[in-house]
């Protein structure tokens, strides 16, 4: 006779473990913008595997799934970095948990050459190394969008957004008000009823009944608005001065608008433009990794850039969300050299600045402005900017933008200055 013996099972710490819990407290490790890296050592490239190695020992360090001597070791490691060193069962266990970051989607590598630091060789730069530097992937970006909305959404206290209201009725799959006659090029919302009624008037009850054109009613909705936004995110070098990381949050906020826009509005688009001494526009996928940098704000270049993506764009509304933190310092002159004054406002720059304000305003595009610092001095650029392109300004701080953003993309209240 066969005997089996039972015991209690006990899952791996490693089966424990909510990986996506997990990449939203390592946010801060791949969304860093240069200002500090907390979860990156100084003996590290950026994003390297060994700091992604320390990034996950911080976060896991008191994790209650992992036994306690585990946790005991990861304190020590974290604290006594980079003199201590982890037991190999530690080591493996962090480096698995690496790879299923990476069999999940949520994170990938990208491969690029760097001057690495190299321990024990104190302010000497190793020559050039290829080495594998770790980023989100689509799936860990979509998430990230989504983890930032949703804790945004619980503090706001809003559950539900709908489209972008309009006083207009259209076809749709609703039915919201009494049918019409079916015109060409309406959605076939069939009124089946009234259709069927409508035959019967007209030929009377027979079988098969005689349908016709004339016949066709369909049901009305209430209309909605497509809307196109470019999201212009200063990253000029001050973003990251004055003991502030201000262009953090707004990486934070792009992914979070990006994932309300996605799952929300469908009919939205979102595209990502940077401006500095020049502007670049940017796939939304690429936003988590890159840093501040150059030192100057050509927000002329970013408006004109940004004009020309809404241009493409065919949507019934079109806008530009523009956060910034300092006075236009620079522009590009005809012949593609960059002016640049850092020195107050510069009336040329200021010129041809609000010329292309004006430019948006012919398109119909609107500019909201969120302007993440306090100086007296810029508060008439942004009323100018607002009023000229029949927009708002918000002055905002890194702990509020991101609602107050939020709340203006879905048509909530604001601070608008006049």
């Amino acid at each position: 006779m066969s005997r089996f013996k039972f015991t209690n099972y006990s899952p791996s710490p490693l089966e424990e473990l909510d990986l996506a819990d997990l990449l939203d407290k390592l946010k801060d490790f791949f969304l860093e913008s240069g200002f500090q890296a907390p979860f990156s050592p100084w003996q590290q490239p950026a994003r390297s595997r060994e700091g992604l190695l320390y990034a996950v020992a911080h976060v896991l360090k008191d994790n209650e799934a992992l036994p306690q001597e585990w946790r005991r070791e990861l304190r020590e490691f974290v604290d006594e970095y980079p003199d201590r060193k982890l037991s190999g069962e530690v080591s493996e266990f962090l480096n698995q948990v690496i790879e299923q970051l990476q069999e999940q989607g949520f994170i990938q590598q990208a491969e690029s050459e760097v001057p690495i630091n190299r321990p024990g060789e104190e302010g000497e730069v190793g020559m050039p190394d290829l080495h594998v530097e770790y980023e989100l992937s689509d799936r860990g970006v979509d998430l990230l969008g989504y983890k930032t909305l949703k804790n945004l959404l619980g503090s706001l206290g809003r559950s539900h957004f709908g489209h972008h209201d309009s006083d207009r009725l259209a076809t749709g799959v609703g039915a919201d008000a009494a049918s019409r006659p079916y015109e060409f090029g309406d959605t076939l919302n069939l009124d089946i009823p009234e259709t069927l009624l409508n035959s019967v008037r007209r030929a009377g009850l027979q079988i098969p009944l005689d349908l016709d054109y004339q016949d066709l009613r369909v049901h009305q909705t209430e209309a909605t608005n497509s809307c196109a936004t470019v999201l212009m995110l200063d990253c000029s070098h001050s973003m990251i001065l004055y003991g502030e990381d201000r262009f953090t949050p707004a990486k934070k906020v792009a992914l979070a608008l990006a994932h309300l826009i996605r799952t929300r509005f469908p009919g939205d688009s979102i595209d990502v433009v940077l401006f500095h001494d020049s502007a670049q526009s940017i796939p939304l996928a690429k936003l988590a990794a890159v840093k501040v940098g150059p030192y100057h704000t050509n927000t002329c270049e970013g408006l004109k850039l940004a004009r020309r993506l809404l241009r493409n764009r065919r949507k019934e509304m079109r806008q530009i969300i523009m956060i910034t933190d300092g006075k236009p310092s620079a522009m590009t002159l005809p012949e593609g050299r960059i002016y640049k004054n850092s020195f107050g406002l510069d009336p040329m720059i200021l010129r041809e600045t609000f010329r292309e304000v004006r430019n948006c305003r012919r398109w119909g595009i609107t500019i909201n402005t969120f302007m993440v610092a306090q100086d007296y001095y810029l508060v008439e650029f942004v009323r100018k900017v607002a009023r000229m392109s029949q927009g708002k300004a918000y002055f905002a701080t890194t702990l509020n933008l991101a609602d107050y953003i939020l709340l203006d993309f879905v048509g909530g209240k604001g601070k608008r200055v006049h």
